[in-house]
């Protein structure tokens, strides 16, 4: 199921083209700040950023992470993902929903994130962000955790005195 066919009011603008435990996997050249939390059934992490974009990035790895050793994701394809949701929560949703769906139906694996901006606007959240990876080599990817959809159970998203934190659980 497309991640915007559901009864949450939101809307998709575009995105144009430009079982062991996951390890933690390096989005720049410092270890990313991702923890993934024991529960009996899913997929449970927390993230840090200092800015909510990076805090959303951070979420999107840890995501991917579980999934594939993104090291050894290429950056050949990038796509650009324009998303307006009611609030942060729905917009973290429909951001690594959105991710999910095109690695479902483009077989891309992404390996990298850059959110751009998150904005309030007229009541509504605004997210600008890319996504590199490439399509899917059997050859050289190995999956490891089975990601079927993300949920709202246990979501937070909060401000520190460190800047952001994110707690998510995917159903697996």
């Amino acid at each position: 199921m497309h991640p915007h066919n559901n009864s949450r009011n939101h809307n998709h603008l575009n995105h144009d083209r430009a079982h062991d435990r996951p390890n933690d996997h390096t989005h720049d050249s410092r270890s990313p700040p991702i923890e993934y939390l024991d529960h009996p059934a899913d997929l449970k992490f927390r993230v840090y950023g200092e800015t909510i974009e990076e805090a959303f990035e951070y979420a999107a790895l840890a995501m991917f992470g579980a999934m594939i050793d993104t090291a050894t994701v290429h950056q050949t394809e990038t796509l650009k993902i324009d998303l307006v949701a009611d609030d942060c929560e729905d917009l973290l949703y429909d951001f690594l929903s959105e991710l999910l769906y095109l690695f479902e139906a483009e077989e891309i694996v992404f390996g990298w994130f850059d959110v751009k901006r998150i904005e309030e606007r007229c009541g509504k959240y605004h997210l600008i962000a890319c996504a590199s990876g490439e399509e899917i080599d059997t050859d050289r990817h190995r999956f490891g955790i089975g990601v079927k959809a993300v949920t709202f159970h246990e979501m937070v998203i909060e401000r520190t005195d460190r800047g952001y934190l994110i707690q998510a659980i995917l159903d697996t």
